[in-house]
């Protein structure tokens, strides 16, 4: 429905039919900001997307359209900068990124929307820029590895849409597998595709309808927090350049020194981290049970260490942890809203959603919305 909105809606703009590329959303299975400190996370792509239209235009500015905001905007090719809070900046930022990769951008045409829930915790924001960096290669022919295309695209949310973002969200809208959690190791970006098979369970994200603005929180301020704990740290030991290379003992030797929240945020790190090694052997044994065991640790730290949870997360959360058919529960994404992701068996999702929406409502006078969710590939074109 979406690609043909697309398809219409550029004929009607631009009077050519457009070359049609996707990027996925993603969820991630564990291993929640830890991307930024070169640590360990378990993304996958995910059945919910972003669709772009493109053509070249033969001018030098760029014509653009979003369905979602029923908006038209357009920048000249040689200058142009940030718009702030606008949507744009996603599109201009990965332009920008390409030309100063040398790459000679000439003028196109966009029309782009998609399914992915904005504010849920999905990464729209990183699937449009890698729909868009993909497609602006393909209609001219760039050819760009996929790698530089994810690099692009973070560096665009970075200095654009000023979200000091890791390269997770990116990584697995591009090199998402169908059917896979992808184990990325953010320092190297060595990568391996472990199959996610859970049989008579199914991924189930419950969204609160809180909405976050992750520019305009404590986003930013969590990755100078850790960036204190790893200088303080750098004072004992030698080799450390991130949260990476310290484990909970050798916070010891600096507790006295620095304030106990922001030491908890390199407890949260930490122990992340193995939590993430400790859900890939999980998979490895079929252990589903072990794996929701670990669900629920690590939102357990992100709302008691790191503190990005919000009451709406930490009600879902503890609404599942009675129920014997939820094997686990926690806090996806950035945090301050967005969704929890859940793993519960398929015959029990009905009487889960009512469950959960009655309770929700009576708790926060306004009602859930629930997401079943498949792994898919990453980015490339539609098939029509």
């Amino acid at each position: 429905m979406i690609i043909e909105e697309i398809q219409k809606k550029f004929i009607e703009l631009f009077d050519v039919d457009p070359l049609l590329v996707y990027s996925p959303g993603r969820i991630n299975l564990i291993g929640e900001h830890t991307d930024y400190n070169e640590g360990f996370v378990m993304p996958a792509a995910i059945d919910k997307k972003m669709f772009v239209g493109i053509a070249a235009n033969g001018f030098s500015q760029a014509r653009i359209y979003s369905l979602d905001f029923q908006e038209e905007f357009a920048f000249d090719l040689q200058a142009f900068g940030p718009k702030k809070g606008h949507w744009s900046n996603y599109i201009m930022g990965v332009t920008s990124q390409l030309q100063q990769a040398g790459y000679q951008v000439k003028g196109f045409d966009i029309v782009f929307g998609g399914d992915i829930p904005v504010g849920a915790g999905l990464s729209s924001s990183a699937a449009l820029e890698c729909a868009v960096g993909y497609a602006i290669s393909e209609i001219f022919d760039f050819k760009i590895p996929k790698r530089s295309l994810i690099q692009y695209a973070q560096k665009a949310e970075h200095v654009f849409a000023g979200v000091q973002c890791g390269i997770m969200d990116q990584f697995a809208s591009v090199l998402g597998k169908k059917g896979h959690v992808i184990r990325l190791d953010c320092r190297d970006l060595s990568y391996e595709y472990f199959p996610l098979d859970l049989g008579d369970y199914q991924i189930l994200l419950v969204d609160t309808q809180v909405k976050h603005s992750l520019a305009n929180t404590a986003y930013n301020r969590r990755r100078h927090e850790c960036t204190e704990v790893v200088l303080m740290a750098q004072q004992n030991q030698v080799g450390v350049t991130s949260l990476r290379d310290l484990r909970l003992k050798d916070l010891d030797e600096i507790k006295p020194y620095i304030d106990k929240e922001v030491l908890g945020r390199g407890e949260y790190i930490i122990e992340e981290n193995e939590r993430v090694l400790e859900a890939s052997k999980a998979l490895k044994d079929g252990n589903l049970e072990k794996l929701g065991t670990l669900m629920y640790a690590s939102h357990e730290g992100l709302s008691n260490k790191y503190n990005v949870s919000c009451p709406e997360l930490d009600f879902l959360v503890d609404q599942t942890k009675p129920l014997d058919y939820v094997l686990g529960s926690r806090m996806m994404g950035g945090g301050f809203g967005g969704c929890t992701i859940n793993i519960i068996e398929k015959e029990k999702i009905k009487n889960f959603k009512e469950s959960i929406e009655s309770s929700f409502n009576s708790h926060f006078g306004k009602s859930p919305k629930f997401y079943e969710i498949s792994l898919e590939d990453g980015t490339g074109l539609v098939k029509t």
